[in-house]
């Protein structure tokens, strides 16, 4: 079990050290720099900030400068929110920034993954009825709907039409003003749950060792919760680290929709102001929680599937 996390672990780092590289050039590479805006600088004062900043330097210069921060927990400062550093900015001390789209995420997983796996459980078992084919068709339906396209029509019903819910903001905190985000990122990733719920619960029944748990006169229930229900999972928690990542970022797109003060505004401020250091520490935040979710999810697919242990 040791051997296996450290396997993954070493697998993990350059991993993320290929993103950091990636996003890096990516950014740095793109024509001009934060300061050149609206307001213009004379150059002498455009040489000083460059030098504050170090941006005058060569860019492998740069990168190990700002690989020398990470180690030590930096993500250094922000270009436009001038006497700010990244890590206040994502870390805020009140209810924003990454505290809000974990919020978001972290409920919209909890709803979805249990109830695709309900649903999509049930379906497979109840299969070509017509709660199966009411199961599919609703959810081809929400997978073909963006967020982009259902948010503004799920404010205009609940908040506008019924005044249900509040239609945007966060105000303190209060959990109302995430049932809708949530409700939306739940209905649009529910079906990927859902669908695969459903094919491996039909893939298992037409196994052979279910075949055999029938011919031997085996309770239906004891079949389903004993011997079918543990291999139908697997495929399920196998697609929980990519989905992971899936909602972290339409968490970010459905903040901006609700107008959440989430990372969906801040992402959106540093790509318009190219600020090269928020851009980084939010790719890099994303991409380390979504690598550290896969160990998670590789370290309960190795329980779940004994053939992980040869």
């Amino acid at each position: 079990m040791i051997s296996f996390i450290i396997k993954r672990l070493l697998v993990a780092i350059p991993t993320l050290l290929a993103i950091i590289l990636l996003v890096f050039l990516l950014v740095h590479l793109v024509p001009g720099n934060p300061f050149q805006g609206e307001k213009a600088f004379s150059p002498e004062v455009m040489q000083e900030l460059l030098h504050q900043y170090r941006l005058d330097l060569p860019l492998w210069k740069q990168f190990l400068y700002y690989v020398n921060d990470l180690l030590h927990g930096n993500f250094g400062q922000s270009y436009k929110f001038i006497g700010q550093s990244i890590n206040e900015l994502i870390f805020p001390d009140d209810l924003g920034g990454f505290w809000v789209t974990l919020r978001l995420a972290a409920y919209s997983m909890l709803l979805t993954v249990p109830l695709g796996i309900i649903l999509g459980c049930y379906a497979g078992l109840a299969r070509n009825s017509w709660f199966d084919k009411v199961v599919i068709v609703c959810s081809t339906i929400f997978s073909a709907v963006p967020v982009i396209v259902a948010g503004p029509l799920i404010i205009l019903l609940f908040a506008v039409t019924l005044n249900y819910l509040p239609a945007s903001g966060f105000a303190d905190g209060d959990f109302l003003h995430l049932v809708l985000p949530v409700g939306i990122l739940t209905l649009a990733y529910l079906p990927t749950v859902l669908v695969v719920a459903r094919g491996s619960v039909i893939d298992v029944l037409n196994s052979n060792f279910i075949k055999t748990a029938k011919a031997k006169g085996l309770p239906t229930r004891i079949i389903i919760f004993k011997h079918a229900l543990r291999p139908t999972l697997i495929p399920v928690i196998s697609l929980l680290g990519p989905m992971f990542a899936n909602v972290l970022v339409g968490a970010i797109v459905t903040e901006q929709v609700f107008a959440l003060p989430g990372l969906g505004i801040l992402t959106t401020n540093a790509v318009i102001n190219r600020d090269y250091n928020l851009v980084l520490g939010i790719t890099i935040l994303g991409s380390s929680l979504a690598i550290a979710f896969n160990i998670l999810v590789d370290i309960a697919y190795f329980f779940l599937d004994p053939r992980i242990k040869q």
